[in-house]
């Protein structure tokens, strides 16, 4: 999850953010590894809510570190809110984050079992004013988290998000993207696990109410092929594709995970 990172996904590698952005080492980092042993169910934390507006969508970038479908949230049009939320959060982007083969992918990592890739679809809470402002405050950002795993049926879902792939394949690229609800995202299970931890790109700002769903959407071979077709250089540079752009897990410190779920 992340908006402005200047220099490249790795060099240098994500074990030295720290040098340049210092929070990098805070004690609220993500991701995380979930560990069902230690998670706390917790019979308070209600359902979440989102309810998009499929007007709102905008466009698909490829910022040589992600793809990113981009969303209108200069009003309340697209929220989400309940689970462990007070208030509504405004939709701003999703982007995914992906492995260079299926056995990897994701950044947050359950029970030791990495999935193919990660979905983030990041909200901020209007009442800190703007995107900035929100996140400078605790409670400024709300992410949903959605894995996605191999399986033998392409799912439909992502489908309308790499069939721009080819638009977007070098860094810079932008193309339309209109109409889109992206609640067709969502698993059909509500589980979650909820933390407060960060965005995975520097700044890596500790701002982040964690919503990551249990179940995982699937995705076929070829669909997550597609996503490893793009490239992080620019049209007329030498070919660098853009893979591997997790950031391993965090330590925890002490933080607890809840979960909606027994």
């Amino acid at each position: 999850a992340g908006e402005t990172f200047p220099g490249a996904f790795p060099p240098p590698g994500p074990e030295r953010w720290h040098e340049n952005y210092p929070m990098a080492k805070g004690d609220k980092q993500s991701p995380i590894e979930i560990d069902s042993k230690d998670v706390r169910h917790d019979a308070s934390l209600g359902p979440w809510h989102a309810s998009y507006d499929p007007g709102a969508a905008k466009t698909i970038l490829n910022n040589g570190r992600t793809c990113r479908v981009v969303f209108d949230d200069t009003f309340d049009r697209s929220v989400l809110r309940g689970g462990p939320l007070t208030g509504a959060y405004r939709l701003r982007q999703l982007h995914l984050h992906w492995g260079s083969a299926d056995e990897h992918g994701s950044e947050h990592v359950v029970d030791g079992v990495k999935y193919a890739a990660e979905l983030h679809m990041v909200h901020w809470n209007p009442k800190h004013g703007n995107f900035a402002g929100a996140l400078k405050q605790p409670d400024g950002v709300a992410v949903v988290g959605i894995f996605l795993k191999v399986g033998k049926t392409p799912k439909p879902e992502m489908k309308r998000i790499l069939e721009e792939i080819d638009n977007i394949k070098t860094k810079g690229k932008e193309a339309p993207f209109q109409h889109f609800d992206p609640s067709i995202l969502f698993p059909k299970s509500r589980d979650y696990w909820t933390y407060h931890g960060s965005f995975t790109t520097p700044p890596c700002e500790e701002c982040i109410t964690w919503i990551l769903l249990k179940e995982p959407i699937e995705v076929s071979s070829d669909q997550m092929a597609k996503l490893r077709s793009l490239s992080k250089n620019g049209e007329n540079e030498p070919v660098n594709p853009l893979v591997d752009n997790w950031r391993p897990p965090q330590p925890v410190k002490g933080r607890i995970v809840r979960a909606s779920f027994k």
